[in-house]
């Protein structure tokens, strides 16, 4: 289903000028064995991956072993973040403890995070401060639920969502700043928007942001986190708003997950020969 409303389309570049990303996100999944070998394969893989810049977002307690044994190209990605900076909040891990233990980007405002744990958008806008305060590179969440969408409140609940951070980027933070569309729909339920659908949300994202400044809207790479994988990567990526994936159940094992970054070269090879 495509949605009703035309947004604005703001004039951009291809999407080749913003080097892709392939993030993955573990989600509460993992273990050492699991990282080492995950790690161990990627390894092996160097050719696949020169297209794109790859992140791997790992539960907090696995992130120094991330941090150790990675290779200099992964980003090493944590899920979530404190609001707080330090005190009494028992369970909570703060930005610089992040930062202490080697993250370099943090995942904020996912799904699952404002559905299951209740997170409003003043919530994420904290984090995102929190983030920023300690220069991590933040990927901010933002999508619509089936019923949202079916009753054409897609633009509605995104602008809000955008809204409570978007004021934050400046020139100076711009190329830290992320923004992930997820269809709460399409994950975890084996349903996956087209890529015409997935370009119609992210040309209204990148419109939204270019309301506010067209040269940093032009900067901010959108990802797409709603069922990537191998077989439809290559599609989602050809869309010119789509500048990588952010990567659930493909991510848990390298072959799956390196499968998504050969279509990203695949896609890259074919937009630099024509």
């Amino acid at each position: 289903m495509m949605l009703n409303q035309e947004p604005t389309a703001a004039q951009k570049p291809v999407t080749m000028m913003r080097k892709l990303m392939v993030a993955g996100n573990w989600k509460l999944n993992g273990s050492q064995v699991m990282l080492r070998q995950w790690l161990a394969d990627y390894a092996e893989s160097a050719a696949d991956r020169e297209a794109v810049e790859v992140a791997l977002c790992v539960p907090y307690v696995y992130v120094p072993v991330l941090k150790e044994l990675a290779a200099a190209d992964v980003t090493v990605g944590a899920q979530d973040l404190s609001a707080h900076e330090k005190g009494a909040h028992t369970g909570e891990v703060s930005a610089a403890m992040l930062k202490d233990v080697g993250a370099e980007l943090v995942l904020v405002g996912h799904s699952e995070r404002r559905q299951d744990h209740f997170e409003s958008d003043a919530l994420v806008r904290e984090k995102c401060q929190q983030a920023l305060s300690q220069n991590l590179t933040v990927v901010v969440c933002v999508g619509e639920s089936r019923q949202q969408r079916e009753t054409d409140k897609t633009f509605v609940v995104i602008k809000q969502q955008l809204d409570a951070f978007s004021d934050l980027i400046t020139a100076d933070n711009v190329g830290r700043f992320l923004v992930a569309y997820e269809p709460i729909w399409a994950i975890g339920t084996g349903l996956t928007a087209s890529a015409e659908q997935a370009q119609e949300v992210h040309q209204f994202i990148r419109s939204q942001l270019a309301a506010k400044d067209v040269t940093m809207a032009r900067q901010i790479r959108l990802l797409y986190g709603g069922s990537c994988k191998g077989s439809n990567a290559f599609e989602l990526f050809s869309m010119p708003d789509v500048d990588g994936g952010l990567i659930g159940g493909a991510s848990l094992t390298a072959e799956d997950f390196m499968a998504i970054c050969r279509e990203a070269k695949k896609l890259m090879n074919e937009t630099q020969s024509s």
